[in-house]
C-alpha cells in the first residue's frame, strides 16, 4: 500500500498545477477558471526515491452540504482523512484569506502531517505573503511556483522526509494483472453513479446537473473473486458542434484519451431515453480504436415498458453497429444497484473474447469452408484467388488473408468473412480486423 499525499486548499490556488508538477506529467486539467477540479484525481509519483499516491482534491469552500460546492468539499475532506501527508496550498500572490484561515484551523484538528505550501511565489511581490502564512500555525511555509517549477525539488525532499516508513516486503501484483476499464457515455447517463456503486462509496460527485465530471478520474477496485480493475470515470461526450468552451474541450480530450488507454469500455446509456445518435458515434469510436465494449443500459428501473425498449435497442444496434454484432448488453440501475453485480463478470468475459487467439489449423479449415460456401468475387473479370489466412495478433483479434490480388477484395465479401469468423469462433461484440495481402507475380515485369 503506497503512502498517500493529498493536495488541499481553497479554489484556484494552483493545486492541480502542483499535482501535475509532482506527478511529472499533465494528468489533471488546469484552467484559469476556479473549480475546475470537482472529483479526486489520483496518480502515482516517485518523490526522492519514494513511490507515493498523489491525490488532487476539489477546492475547499464553505457551503451547504447539499450544494455542488458542499459535495465537492465533502470529497476533499474524505481524501484528507486517508492522507499520510497533506499539502495545504495557499496563494502567495493573493495573501491569506478568511477561507485559508478557516480551513487551516480545520486541518490542525485532523491529526495529519501537514506541509504548508505557498504557491505562486515567483518574484519579490509575494515575499511578504509567504511570511504571513506563518499565522496559520502549520509550521514554516514552503515557497514554490508550481507553474515555473521553482522550489519543487526542495518540496519533494520535504514530502519524502515526512512519509511513514514502508514495510520491508512489497507483494503487490504486477501492473499487467490489472484490467483497464473506461466508463464513457453522454452527459447525465449515470457514469459517476455507476462508478460509486462499483466502489460501494460516494467517491464521485453526482447530481441532477449534467456535466459534473470534468476530468478522467481513475480508481482501482477488486471484486469478490480477487480480480483487480483500474476503472476510469470520464466526462460526458457531447456532439462536437455543441462543444464551445475550452474547458469542455479539455474534458472531452481527457475522456477520449482514457478510452484509448482502456482494454474494455463500458458505454453507459440512459435506458429511459434510449440509444441516441451520439451513443452510436461513441460506439463507433470504440470500434475504431479496437477496444472491447460492454453496453450498460442504466436507469432500467425507470423504464415503463422494458420488453418494447429492449426490442427497440436491439434493433437499433443491429442496424447501426453491424461491425460490433453481438455486443453484450447489461441492464442495470446504478442508483439502486439492481443488475450491477452482472456487469464486471460480463466485462471479464468480453475481455477474454477480445484476447482470443485461434489456432492456425482451425482457422484455415474454416477459411476453406467459407470459400467453398461463397466463392470469392470477380474483380475486373478475374476471380480472386485466396490461399490462406493467419491471425496476426489479439486485442482485438486481427487476421491476415493472403492470395492473388487479395487487396482488391470488395467490402461486402470482407464483411461476409468477418461475420463468418465471428460466428464460427464465438467472437461476439468485439472488433475484428481483417487485413489483406496480395502475392506478387514474379513474371509480371518480364
Amino acid at each position: 500500500m503506497l503512502p498517500v499525499v493529498v493536495i488541499a486548499g481553497r479554489p484556484n490556488v494552483g493545486k492541480s498545477t502542483l499535482f501535475n508538477r509532482l506527478a511529472g506529467r499533465r494528468s489533471a486539467l488546469v484552467a484559469d477558471t476556479p473549480g475546475v477540479t470537482r472529483d479526486r484525481k489520483e496518480a502515482e509519483a516517485m518523490l526522492r526515491g519514494r513511490e507515493v499516491r498523489l491525490i488532487d482534491t476539489a477546492g475547499l469552500e464553505e457551503a451547504a452540504p447539499e450544494t455542488l460546492a458542499g459535495r465537492m468539499r465533502a470529497g476533499a475532506e474524505t481524501a484528507v482523512s486517508q492522507a499520510d501527508v497533506v499539502l495545504f496550498v495557499v496563494d502567495a500572490r493573493a495573501g491569506l484569506t478568511p477561507a485559508d484561515r478557516h480551513f487551516g484551523q480545520w486541518l490542525r484538528r485532523q491529526g495529519r502531517k501537514v506541509l504548508l505550501i505557498a504557491n505562486k511565489a515567483e518574484g519579490r511581490a509575494s515575499e511578504s505573503s509567504v511570511l504571513d502564512a506563518y499565522a496559520l500555525g502549520l509550521g514554516e511555509p514552503i515557497a514554490v511556483s508550481a507553474e515555473h517549477g521553482d522550489g519543487i525539488s526542495y518540496l519533494m525532499s520535504e514530502i519524502a522526509d515526512s512519509l511513514p516508513a514502508l514495510p520491508e516486503s512489497d507483494d503487490a501484483e504486477p501492473e499487467d494483472a490489472v484490467m483497464k476499464i473506461a466508463i464513457v457515455g453522454r452527459p447525465n447517463a449515470g457514469k459517476s453513479t455507476l462508478m460509486n456503486r462499483l466502489l460501494n462509496e460516494d467517491r464521485m460527485i453526482t447530481g441532477p446537473e449534467p456535466g459534473l465530471t470534468r476530468d478522467a478520474i481513475a480508481v482501482e477496485l477488486s471484486d469478490a473473486e480477487g480480480h483487480r480493475y483500474r476503472v476510469v470515470d470520464t466526462a460526458g461526450l457531447r456532439r462536437r458542434a455543441r462543444i464551445e468552451e475550452d474547458l469542455e474541450k479539455m474534458s472531452v480530450g481527457a475522456a477520449i484519451g482514457a478510452l484509448k488507454m482502456a482494454e474494455v469500455v463500458i458505454l453507459t446509456v440512459d435506458a429511459v431515453e434510449g440509444i441516441h445518435d451520439q451513443d452510436l458515434r461513441i460506439a463507433q469510436l470504440i470500434e475504431r480504436e479496437g477496444r472491447a465494449c460492454v453496453l450498460a443500459l442504466n436507469k432500467w428501473d425507470a423504464v415503463p415498458d422494458r420488453n418494447a425498449t429492449r426490442k427497440l435497442i436491439q434493433e437499433r444496434l443491429e442496424d447501426s453497429l453491424a461491425q460490433m454484432k453481438g455486443i453484450p448488453v447489461v441492464t442495470i440501475s446504478a442508483l439502486t444497484g439492481a443488475g450491477v453485480e452482472r456487469l464486471l463478470p460480463t466485462v471479464r468475459k468480453t475481455h477474454e473474447v477480445w484476447n482470443t487467439r485461434v489456432p492456425t489449423g482451425e482457422l484455415n479449415r474454416w477459411f476453406e469452408h467459407a470459400l467453398e460456401r461463397h466463392q470469392p468475387p470477380l474483380v475486373s473479370g478475374r476471380r480472386l484467388k485466396l490461399r490462406y489466412i493467419t491471425q496476426a495478433k489479439a486485442r482485438p483479434p486481427t487476421f491476415v488473408a493472403f492470395g492473388t490480388r487479395a487487396e482488391q477484395m470488395p467490402e461486402d465479401y470482407q464483411r461476409y468473412l468477418v461475420n463468418s469468423l465471428r460466428e464460427m469462433f464465438s467472437l461476439p461484440g468485439t472488433p475484428i480486423r481483417l487485413q489483406l495481402r496480395g502475392t506478387k507475380n514474379p513474371f509480371a515485369d518480364s
